[in-house]
């Protein structure tokens, strides 16, 4: 399928006036494998940038918008927005797994790759439009698919780490402090996958998996915050 970069670009609201750097945004390493007449490079570069990009719009948002809050909640708040799963909603979205170049093999794997191609597309994106324009580009791309997610984040606390919000929930409601198991392991050495399971005394609560036990865990935890902690017996 022929991609038209420009036409992309326009629907998702943005322009370029060097499209070179938002075809680069959208090429990951592994299609350059296959595609060796591929002029560009792939989004590596512009991925470290738009991570630079992103935190540091995020923190002057945070700092200029929410001036009762403490450096700490800060920090927190800034991450839940800039992190892995927020930047995959923005993929999501985006519907960037439809045009992200990749080769047909890590197609495949898409949605389970580590590091995330889609995530790292984001940023990569966001770095392509400062590149191109500054902040001014990049600002009004943030505002919209990541910083408006604020208010919400801060009104459900899902700027706590979950383990740490699970923990002092159900400490408050039944005395009683998460333990978390590995269920299962599987796959190569370099690409590990666990399922983890928490447990409020002798009940499994949830299951979460990850490519490190700590993922499994925050991911099992986020899934028991859905329940109930108070009807947990």
């Amino acid at each position: 399928m022929k991609l038209n970069f420009r036409k992309i670009a326009q629907g998702w609201g943005l322009k370029f006036s060097n499209l070179d750097l938002f075809k680069e945004a959208l090429t990951h390493r592994s299609y350059l494998n296959e595609h060796k007449d591929w002029p560009l490079s792939h989004n590596e570069r512009l991925e470290f940038l738009g991570d630079a990009v992103l935190d540091l719009i995020a923190a002057d948002y945070l700092f200029k918008n929410y001036p009762h809050l403490q450096e700490g909640k800060l920090t927190n708040l800034r991450a839940s927005l800039v992190n892995t799963d927020s930047l995959l909603e923005v993929a999501k979205k985006l519907r960037l797994h439809n045009y992200l170049l990749v080769s047909h093999g890590e197609e495949k794997d898409l949605e389970s790759s580590r590091p995330h191609p889609l995530a790292n597309a984001v940023e990569a994106i966001i770095g392509a439009l400062y590149s191109d324009g500054g902040l001014k580009e990049a600002q009004p791309f943030i505002q919209k698919y990541i910083l408006k997610k604020t208010d919400s984040i801060i009104k459900n606390h899902s700027y706590k780490d979950p383990k740490s919000l699970l923990q002092e929930k159900s400490q408050m409601f039944l005395g009683i402090t998460p333990r978390y198991k590995v269920e299962k392991e599987w796959g190569p050495d370099h690409a590990k996958q666990f399922r983890v399971a928490v447990y409020l005394g002798e009940k499994q609560l949830a299951q979460g998996e990850g490519f490190s036990k700590q993922n499994a865990e925050v991911a099992a935890a986020r899934k028991a915050l859905e329940k109930k902690i108070t009807n947990v017996s």
